[in-house]
């Protein structure tokens, strides 16, 4: 028989020359042993026994009998107490243990619970444990108990930079670096992650709007065939959504400080060519970032635009049957939404149901920024009898807060629910973690919105002339043609070929997962 190194591994030939040996190896295997003779001369270690050279055993006198008969008694009591600790294994005595009483056996380790065994560990194997965890859980589980939500809280740093090196693709990283001169902690952690997730799921709604109104992907066979195509268009414009989250986010915040430096006179009152905020920004992104970002910028505010239009324009006299009597916002409305809200605000927008529900959210949103203050004030206005009512029942509430936390629903052994001889509440380290800062991008205070409004820029003006003109003077590309649009930006998103380039640029080395939404985002309406 030929050797198994001639021969391709894992071929037909390789496995036959395998059974062949194993045939071989069998047939001269010497015979099974006759039923009757000894089979092995191992014997248990019984003191005072042992083997004889000859093959008849010698005769026992008397004396050797009862001795024999004494250890195997011994032997025998020992089998049976062996035989109790497997059926009813010994608690844990709760005094301290000593020498002489006796040890739980190693086979019964794994009756211990997992908590005490976790419990056991060092702090540093906990934390790596712990780190492992999905964030949400890793949140969750400062609320288990006091310990853990100590343990986590204090360990925010190794947390949070075990995330960044195997989770966090490396375009967030780019945008939002660690800041330095601080440690990491949950808070710049949690501000990336929300930032992906809202990128994640307007990415999501924005491929689900594109197959439908601009593929006519209307059946389901024809979205489970189009399925991979609407996979990788969502997948590539993850990163592309999350810089504009960037560059609205961090344009909200220049441009009020603009105005706070020079005393309110905004752009809309200094000539200038470029936008000096656009610029400023876009001098952060790469030059393949900001060409692919423009490419993609009016495909993403045309199909907010579209969103919040009526679903049809066949006539008046439909639309009226159907209910859709109100017409799109102005301009300014959206510039408002996109430069005040963010995509956030997009996002919260675009998953209302019905076209008269999302209709009137806008109007409520815009109707918060331009309402002034004395108007709310005169509207919660009741009387002077509602407004001593009122008063008295705040003083009631107040006293029964301030005696034993019954009343309130609070117990003294909660965390922060003492309070101290001034009435403030205590230090405590349930309120005192990194995650009290706030979400990123927060809503905007009615001064602010006021100061920030007449100053926004045209919708036409926004991103498109300021990163047109730095592409062309970085020389990213020749001529304004050679920049993508309309079915081109479509072919580029949804083409299958330079996946692994784009993924490590990205993504970085080790390409993760992209982002996925929640898969129960809000279906289109049905009249829609």
């Amino acid at each position: 028989m030929e050797p198994l190194h001639m021969t391709e591994f894992g071929s037909d030939r390789y496995l036959e020359k395998i059974n062949q040996q194993a045939q071989a190896n069998a047939n001269s295997a010497p015979p099974p042993p006759v039923a009757g003779l000894p089979q092995s001369k191992f014997i248990l270690p019984i003191r005072g026994s042992g083997l004889s050279t000859t093959d008849e055993p010698a005769p026992r006198s008397q004396d050797q009998k009862r001795s024999e008969k004494k250890h195997f008694g011994f032997l025998r009591h020992k089998l049976h107490q062996r035989h109790a600790l497997v059926v009813n294994p010994v608690k844990p005595d709760p005094t301290p243990a000593t020498s002489k009483q006796r040890q739980v056996p190693n086979f019964l380790a794994f009756l211990i619970p997992f908590d005490q065994l976790f419990a056991s560990l060092p702090n540093e194997l906990q934390i790596e444990i712990i780190a492992s965890l999905p964030l949400s859980d890793i949140l969750n589980l400062r609320g288990a108990s006091r310990s853990l939500h100590a343990l986590v809280s204090l360990n925010e740093a190794p947390i949070t930079r075990y995330h960044l090196d195997h989770h966090v693709p490396a375009y967030a990283k780019r945008l939002y670096p660690p800041p330095p001169g601080v440690p990491l902690n949950f808070h710049y952690l949690c501000g990336i992650w929300h930032r992906l997730h809202v990128a994640a799921k307007l990415s999501y709604l924005i491929c689900e709007w594109v197959s439908k109104e601009l593929f006519f992907r209307n059946t389901e066979e024809k979205r489970r065939e189009f399925a991979p195509q609407r996979e990788r268009m969502r997948r590539r414009l993850i990163p592309r959504l999350f810089t504009l989250f960037h560059f609205f986010e961090t344009y909200r915040r220049l441009h009020l400080q603009y105005l706070i430096e020079h005393d309110g006179h905004g752009l809309r009152n200094t000539p200038h060519t470029l936008n000096p905020i656009e610029a400023q920004i876009m001098s952060m992104y790469d030059d393949r970032t900001l060409l692919l970002v423009h490419e993609t910028f009016p495909l993403v505010i045309s199909s907010f635009c579209r969103r919040l239009r009526p679903p049809t324009y066949v006539g008046l006299v439909e639309r009226s049957l159907r209910g859709y009597l109100r017409e799109k916002p102005p301009d300014e409305v959206h510039v408002a939404i996109l430069c005040l809200g963010g995509l956030r605000q997009v996002e919260r927008i675009w998953e209302i149901k019905g076209y008269n529900a999302r209709r009137a959210a806008v109007d409520n949103w815009y109707a918060s920024l331009t309402q002034d203050t004395t108007e709310q004030e005169t509207k919660k206005r009741r009387g002077v009898l509602g407004g001593l009512k009122r008063k008295k029942s705040s003083l009631v509430l107040g006293k029964n807060s301030s005696c034993s936390g019954i009343s309130t629903g609070a117990s003294d052994s909660a965390p922060g629910s003492r309070r101290s001889s001034n009435g403030k509440a205590p230090e405590s380290l349930v309120y005192c973690t990194s995650l009290a800062a706030g979400m990123p991008m927060p809503p905007l205070s009615p001064d602010e919105a006021r100061l920030l409004l007449p100053d926004l820029p045209n919708l036409q003006d926004i991103w498109a002339k300021t990163a047109e003109a730095l592409i062309l003077e970085r020389r990213i590309v020749e001529r304004p043609s050679d920049i993508r649009r309309n079915a081109q930006i479509f072919t580029e998103l949804i083409r299958e070929d330079a996946c692994d380039d784009e993924d490590e640029w990205l993504y970085g080395n080790a390409a993760s997962d992209s982002v996925r939404p929640n898969l129960d985002a809000i279906e289109e309406d049905p009249l829609e």
